[in-house]
C-alpha cells in the first residue's frame, strides 16, 4: 500500500495489480478523511479537488506517486506509460484505462523488467 511512496519518482519498472489497487484503496480512504475534515472543520462544500484545504492537500501531495504507480502498472501489462493520456478522451478513455488496470500483468519478463521486480518493500522498509 505504501510502496508507491518509496518509488515516488520511479516511472520505470513494473507494479503489480495488488500494489496498484491497495494504493487506490489508500487514496480513497485519504480522500474521505480529508473531505470529512474539510466539511467538519472548515465548513467546505465538496467540489473539485476535494473542495477544502485538506482535500486539496491530499490531491496534490499524492499526484506524483499516483502517476508513477499508474505508469508502472501499465508497464506490468506490457504497455507504454503514454497510455495514461488516454483519459483525455471523454468517457471512453477512462474506461479503457480502467480495463488496462484490471487486466493481469505479464508473468514473464517484458521490455520494462522481469516479474521479480514486482516484489515491493514492506511498510517498515518504506519509511526507513
Amino acid at each position: 500500500m505504501f510502496a508507491a511512496y518509496a518509488h515516488y519518482w520511479d516511472f520505470q519498472g513494473r507494479a503489480s495489480r495488488r500494489e496498484y489497487w491497495m494504493f487506490f484503496l489508500w487514496m480513497l480512504i485519504l480522500g474521505f478523511v480529508g473531505g470529512f475534515v474539510d466539511v467538519v472543520v472548515f465548513h467546505a462544500r465538496p467540489g473539485l479537488f476535494g473542495g477544502g484545504p485538506c482535500g486539496i492537500f491530499v490531491t496534490f501531495a499524492n499526484l506524483i506517486p499516483n502517476l508513477s504507480l499508474g505508469v508502472r502498472r501499465l508497464h506490468d501489462t506490457d504497455r507504454s506509460g503514454w497510455w495514461t493520456f488516454i483519459v483525455l478522451v471523454p468517457l471512453i478513455g477512462a474506461l479503457v484505462l480502467l480495463v488496462f488496470n484490471l487486466l493481469p500483468g505479464n508473468p514473464y519478463e517484458n521490455r520494462f523488467g522481469g516479474s521479480e521486480d514486482l516484489s515491493r518493500l514492506d511498510l517498515q522498509e518504506t519509511f526507513a
